[in-house]
């Protein structure tokens, strides 16, 4: 499984691979039950390699975040994103502590835990993912 080849789909939760392109969009399988299914181009995604979380001072990659909380974790899953707000909050403040509060909601905290934690299931180890040339001259 390759990040770059990761993406989110509005409407459909959870995180799928694409696997294959057609005339119309694309093909993906999801990570949590490996069904796959057509994406045709009228719908969103979201590529998680173009991702990224607002601070105070700049834009962090959403594949940084990941990284901090692999390393935070040591490999493992975090804590789920169904804990009450506080805790999620609190949480994220730990492994991004500079996070603009107004413009990131719980919303997108619980978001970038359920993905990290539906990544670390599906085997996606973060310490061997480099960042695009595209993705480093950004940071």
């Amino acid at each position: 499984m390759e990040y770059n080849k990761i993406i989110a789909v509005t409407g459909k939760p959870g995180l799928f691979e694409v696997v294959s392109q057609t005339k119309t969009g694309v093909i993906v399988e999801s990570l949590v039950d490996k069904k796959r299914f057509p994406v045709v181009s009228s719908q969103n995604i979201s590529m998680l390699e173009n991702i990224a979380i607002y601070t105070y001072e700049e834009e962090v990659l959403l594949l940084s975040v990941f990284k901090t909380i692999f390393e935070k974790e040591e490999g493992k899953e975090c804590i789920s994103h169904k804990e009450n707000s506080k805790n999620l909050v609190a949480y994220f403040s730990e492994v991004l502590p500079n996070y603009d509060e107004e413009r990131v909601y719980t919303s997108n905290i619980k978001k970038v835990i359920q993905w990290y934690n539906l990544l670390v299931k599906a085997g996606l180890d973060f310490s061997k993912i480099e960042a695009t040339k595209e993705e480093a001259e950004r940071e």
